[in-house]
């Protein structure tokens, strides 16, 4: 969604980003970070391969962030999570608000007691739906106001 939000932010009302893999230049460029490695024979090794180098760069949400209006966002990462490392929503917030036009709602929770896939536990996951439905509903009415 990162990638979409830059490409074309004007054709959506809201989004929520759960775990957002956005700034993928920096961390495939990171041979240390343990899953980097394996994720080269799908998305490319940048570090030795110029062209994966620049169709990573290309579309990397991170990198390609501007200033302009974007949507309403919710961005979500967990403390524990093994596979976006939680520094990656935050750092994608920091910047997207440094340099978003507009005054649409961008909020970030970083989860302190999960990991990849949210709380664990039946009510906890409920608490966390109902908080994105109410962020969703939010985002439709004041689009429509």
């Amino acid at each position: 969604m990162g990638a979409v939000i830059n490409q074309a932010p004007e054709l959506l009302k809201g989004v929520a980003m759960h775990v957002p893999f956005v700034d993928v230049l920096n961390t495939m460029l990171d041979a240390d970070l343990p899953l980097t490695p394996l994720e080269w024979p799908e998305w490319g090794n940048p570090i030795k391969d110029p062209a994966a180098y620049k169709t990573i760069a290309a579309y990397c949400p991170y990198s390609n962030i501007e200033a302009k209006n974007y949507p309403p966002m919710m961005v979500t990462g967990g403390l524990n999570d093994p596979r976006v490392t939680y520094w990656e929503p935050a750092k994608w917030t920091a910047k997207m608000r440094d340099r978003k036009t507009g005054d649409n709602l961008l909020m970030m929770k970083i989860n302190m007691g999960a990991g990849h896939g949210g709380k664990s536990g039946r009510f906890e996951r409920l608490h966390e739906v109902a908080e994105e439905y109410t962020f969703l509903l939010m985002c439709f009415d004041l689009a429509d106001k």
